[in-house]
């Protein structure tokens, strides 16, 4: 079964319950069973069950921090282009991305660029010292960097 594939017949398994519980541990990772189980009508051991069925399945990959770049005073902001050399996977692109706090977020991309990144910083020498540092990582051949002026849309 293609990778593509499992994750179909993943989401067609997913009941209303299941998709509830989701939608709260992405708005909260840090919630309690309680906490979930009061949402969802579920108590925190059934709510545990179920977030543990979704982990061996691969539904829930991992939980992480999402830092907010503004209240960090991160107000620099680009999107790098990164190039890498060649049979250079995703997974290696995205293990030398996620040390970076400063990556809002990163795609995989069609055209000459293996990925674009999102970036944020407190300022240019910031934002400067985090791209060097992404083009040290060994994957990384070369990259383009576009420092956004100001936001039109969005």
């Amino acid at each position: 079964m293609t990778s593509s594939r499992a994750h179909e017949v993943v989401g067609a398994d997913l009941d209303e319950t299941d998709r509830l519980l989701l939608a709260r541990l992405g708005s909260d990772g840090r919630a309690s069973y309680a906490e979930i189980g009061l949402q969802v009508n579920l108590s925190a051991t059934a709510v545990r069950r179920r977030i543990d069925r979704l982990r061996a399945r691969g539904v829930v990959r991992g939980f992480t921090v999402v830092l907010d770049p503004a209240v960090l005073g991160w107000q620099t902001e680009a999107f790098v282009e990164v190039y890498c050399r060649e049979r250079t996977a995703p997974e290696e692109i995205l293990a030398s991305l996620r040390q970076f706090p400063e990556v809002v977020a990163a795609w995989t991309v069609t055209g000459d660029p293996d990925a674009l990144v999102h970036l944020r910083a407190a300022d240019m020498r910031h934002l400067e010292g985090v791209i060097e540092r992404i083009r040290r990582e060994p994957g990384v051949q070369r990259s383009r960097s576009s420092v956004v002026l100001s936001q039109l849309i969005g």
